[in-house]
């Protein structure tokens, strides 16, 4: 029993120990709530936002010193900091209401930066108040510039789409049009194309002329409703909305990095340092957004499950996405999309035109504000920003295998004032991606500022720009190889765009890459002095080029100018010369299949007689140089005066350049010489070309891995034994 008593009295000192930690962690939760308020009642911010809240109408704004307090409070915690979203609400409720007048509505409508978002009923209650009419015209421009800016931030768009009919009033006020035309075109869906509204905009577009900002509206209807819209659309337009300075976007960068938040804006992240010049922009657009839902979770939860639409963030596998295809919720930036495989699968999956349109347009935003219209320098003062963006982009083309329009819009207009060294990989990465271009616009866009570059770079440069048009040639025949049709010769660039090709057309568009990269080869390798490296890159090319009928299906055979074969017949590594007869052994397979062809089939192309007299003048070079030693003979193309060829004391200079005194082969024939006859103190290379030292000879160089000297010898060489001195002699097959 006294156990149990000192149990129970033990229980009860415990209880009351803890009632009285209790009470005494409440206490403290109270005074420290009871702080917390005071020190929100005596917060100066907190004082001037109820004062805009509770400010009474008509109250006088000149000479009124509590407004300026106020107002100043709340500019100095917008630039510093950026403003919460109930700020944002009352200031902006306080300037478009007009309740002290106009004066300050301007300032304040300045000092609405954001700290992270923008509640959707604000902006809603604000567009409202321009229908009152008492607001200056220049002032409902600022306020329409700032929902455009801060677009991105506002939590939700159903609200706004839901009154897509009244912001679509405005457009005919001339001043107010190709900022409401922007929004519209942020906002619009299928179902928000009416006829009524293409009526208008075609009637505004009679009155105010074919307006960038009108056609690029009209487009996106037309991607919805072609039937809706009959108006020719121009397949390449100038950037549809102009990038107007704002004068929250320095302010509202600084806060974002301030506060540490990433892609939330329709701004850059990045600031450029430099700002001793004022007319360089000091903003950038080269941060990949985040993922974020258009819709916020209150706005999805209204929905029926039936209709339900799923933001991409919240697929997790390509099993998901199957699953929902048809009920995808776009995300708020299309930026977004370009850093996840799971969105870019959706768009090469889905083809949605209206996302690519969206896409387009955020990318040549990008592009102009950040590489065409930054200041002196440009994007060189934000190198790891733009190599960055440049290279997520690179990875988002490659996984879709096509580039976007907006790149290949920049890249025309940017080739022209590129020095060659700035993120060369990346451009040339990107400049490889380019679609085929019209032949009678090619050299305009591409072949003359690639050719001032070209010829006023480094070595370096030249190989990059061979690699970059080898890629680009590899993939129009890869291309044409996939998607031409076989019934009729009308070929889609792709599969975005409305633009046709005629077969016909197409090769003549190759046929202009494939000359403009013999003549630079040409010209380089003279410049370069036949560097090998440049040699290889150039050689590349002509192994994509020798194959364009077998292997691509393209009826056409362009042989490479003498400016390219010379150099390799004469390098002076084995690697080149072995390829220059791969290439040369390609041409002739491919050639005889056309030509098979031709007697057969009636569809089949006509080869013309100066291509088979081209390649039949080089493989007579060839083997009378490498087999024969007839290399200065008469008719061999090279030909030096007898004269000068007896002055260079060169002995049997005929054998110069045949597979034994070769200067590629030289250092082969010797070791082959020391193999076969190593008791011989007198080296005599000519005792190789006899008949069994000279096969042993070719065994031993094909066992080198010179494959493709071995196919060129096999297909173009027929030899015999000379009965005299036991020598052999070819003959051309």
């Amino acid at each position: 029993m006294a156990a149990t008593q000192n149990l129970s009295d033990s229980d009860q000192s415990s209880v009351s120990d803890q009632s009285a930690s209790s009470r005494s962690g409440n206490r403290s939760i109270r005074v420290a709530e009871k702080e917390r308020r005071k020190n929100e009642a005596e917060d100066p911010f907190v004082l001037a936002l109820k004062y805009f809240s509770d400010v009474e109408a008509g109250t006088p704004a000149l000479g009124n010193d509590e407004l300026e307090k106020n107002l100043v409070q709340v500019e100095k915690v917008a630039y510093s900091q950026g403003l919460p979203p109930e700020a944002v609400s009352i200031m902006l409720e306080f300037a478009m209401s007009l309740r002290m007048g106009t004066s300050p509505c301007v300032r304040v409508l300045k000092c609405l930066i954001p700290a992270s978002v923008v509640p959707q009923e604000a902006v809603v209650r604000a567009v409202v108040w321009l229908s009152v009419g008492k607001m200056p015209i220049s002032t409902q421009v600022l306020f329409i510039k700032w929902v455009l800016t801060v677009f991105d931030m506002i939590d939700a768009k159903d609200q706004l789409r839901a009154i897509y009919g009244f912001i679509f009033n405005f457009v005919t006020d001339e001043n107010l049009c190709p900022f409401i035309c922007h929004l519209l075109y942020l906002l619009t869906r299928k179902e928000s194309v009416r006829v009524f509204r293409v009526r208008k905009l075609l009637e505004l577009q009679s009155k105010l002329g074919r307006q960038p900002f009108l056609l690029h509206l009209l487009s996106l209807y037309k991607v919805f409703c072609p039937e809706l819209v009959t108006l020719s659309i121009p397949s390449r337009m100038k950037s549809g909305f102009r990038n107007h300075i704002s004068p929250w976007q320095s302010a509202l960068i600084a806060v974002q990095k301030r506060n540490g938040l990433q892609g939330a804006s329709s701004m850059s992240l990045v600031t450029n340092k430099d700002k001793t010049n004022p007319r360089k922009r000091k903003h950038c657009h080269l941060e990949f957004p985040a993922l974020i839902p258009a819709l916020n979770k209150e706005a999805q939860s209204e929905q029926s499950s039936s209709r339900r639409m799923v933001p991409l963030v919240e697929l997790h596998s390509f099993a998901q996405l199957l699953e929902n295809m048809h009920r995808i919720e776009l995300p708020a930036q299309m930026g977004s999309l370009l850093g996840s495989s799971l969105a870019l699968q959706y768009l090469d999956c889905v083809q949605d035109e209206s996302a690519l349109l969206r896409l387009n347009f955020w990318l040549g935003y990008a592009f102009h504000e950040e590489f065409l219209f930054c200041g002196d320098g440009g994007p060189s003062q934000t190198s790891e920003e733009a190599l960055q963006f440049l290279n997520k982009l690179l990875s988002a083309q490659h996984f879709l295998q096509e580039g976007f329009s907006s790149s290949e819009v920049f890249l025309y207009k940017f080739l022209n004032v590129w020095d060659g060294s700035l993120l060369r990989p990346q451009i040339l990465g990107l400049l490889s991606n380019i679609p085929v271009v019209p032949s009678s616009q090619i050299r305009r866009l591409l072949f003359e500022p690639l050719m001032q570059l070209f010829f006023t770079s480094s070595l370096f440069f030249k190989c990059g720009l061979m690699e970059c048009l080898n890629n680009m040639l590899l993939k129009w025949l890869t291309w044409h190889s996939i998607y031409a049709l076989e019934d009729d010769l009308d070929i889609s660039l792709n599969s975005h765009t409305s633009i046709n090709m005629t077969l016909s057309g197409f090769k003549d568009s190759v046929m202009e890459l494939i000359h403009f990269v013999g003549r630079l080869a040409s010209v380089g390798l003279q410049l370069e002095g036949c560097h090998c490296l440049l040699l290889s890159f150039v050689l590349d090319f002509y192994e994509t080029v020798c194959d364009t009928f077998l292997k691509y299906g393209l009826p056409l055979i362009v042989m490479p100018p003498a400016g390219v074969f010379y150099p390799a017949l004469f390098a002076t590594d084995p690697v080149s010369v072995d390829r220059l007869a791969y290439i040369m052994h390609r041409y002739k397979v491919n050639l005889t299949s056309a030509k098979s062809q031709e007697k057969v089939t009636e569809q089949a192309f006509h080869i013309s007689r100066q291509t088979f007299r081209e390649f039949n003048h080089y493989v007579v070079i060839m083997v009378n140089c490498l087999w024969n030693s007839r290399m200065f003979h008469p008719g061999m193309g090279v030909q030096l005066g007898e004269e000068l060829l007896l002055k260079s004391n060169v002995p049997q200079y005929g054998s110069s350049f045949d597979l034994v005194h070769h200067p590629a082969f030289m250092s082969y024939a010797v070791n082959f010489h020391q193999k076969c006859w190593p008791g011989k103190k007198d080296m005599d290379l000519n005792s190789i070309k006899h008949s069994k030292p000279w096969n042993w000879y070719l065994e031993y160089l094909f066992t080198q891995g010179y494959d493709g000297l071995k196919h060129f010898v096999q297909s173009n060489i027929s030899w015999q034994l000379k009965a005299d001195d036991g020598q052999v002699d070819a003959q051309q097959r």
